[in-house]
């Protein structure tokens, strides 16, 4: 079987190749605004369906398994996406700043043979330490928040923000690979631990 990944995230990449995966990587090319749900485990998941279907579709009737993903930051009944500029980045960071914020990924599965479809989600709970104003410009000037949900990666120097998580920690770098690898064993009956 091959496997395909309708996303260019470097870290998302990173993680399938670790669990043994390689997928062949095509970005899924869809307006993300087009879904509308204020509702953050809905909206992750939606959003990775559509990315998934976008690029399956191309592939109907072969033996590939394409997956799609998608990540926001959820805090004061607000979803935190990628910030548009430096300044969106440091008031994201702001507002997380000495506080405990949940991290919803999405993802979902179509099995292209016959186009089968499976979806879930994740959370998982980040708290930040208190931030001054030169941590957030140094971070900021790093160039690290700003293709990332929330403004922020729990990797690299990100890490230097988090005093601490409660759930899956890959499901804040991009994926919950547990959850997906129970899902797609339980949905698909496809074991990635053999």
């Amino acid at each position: 079987m091959l496997w395909v990944l309708a996303s260019g995230s470097p870290r998302r990449i990173e993680l399938l190749n670790s669990i043994g995966l390689n997928p062949r990587v095509i970005p899924a090319d869809i307006d993300e605004s087009a879904v509308k749900e204020t509702n953050p485990r809905r909206m992750v998941t939606q959003l990775a369906m559509l990315k998934a279907l976008h690029v399956a579709k191309r592939y109907s009737g072969k033996d590939i398994l394409c997956i799609g993903a998608d990540t926001c930051v959820y805090i004061d009944e607000n979803i935190l996406g990628k910030p548009k500029n430096e300044a969106e980045a440091a008031e994201m960071l702001r507002t997380l700043s000495g506080r405990t914020h949940e991290v919803y990924t999405g993802f979902a599965a179509v099995r292209c043979t016959n186009m089968d479809t499976v979806a879930d989600s994740q959370v998982t709970k980040v708290r930040f330490k208190p931030l001054s104003e030169e941590e957030i410009a140094a971070y900021i000037k790093s160039g690290e928040p700003m293709d990332k949900a929330g403004a922020y990666g729990i990797q690299e120097k990100g890490s230097l923000l988090i005093e601490g998580i409660e759930g899956d920690y890959f499901n804040v770098v991009g994926l919950p690979v547990c959850k997906l690898g129970e899902t797609l064993k339980k949905e698909f009956g496809i074991e990635i631990l053999k």
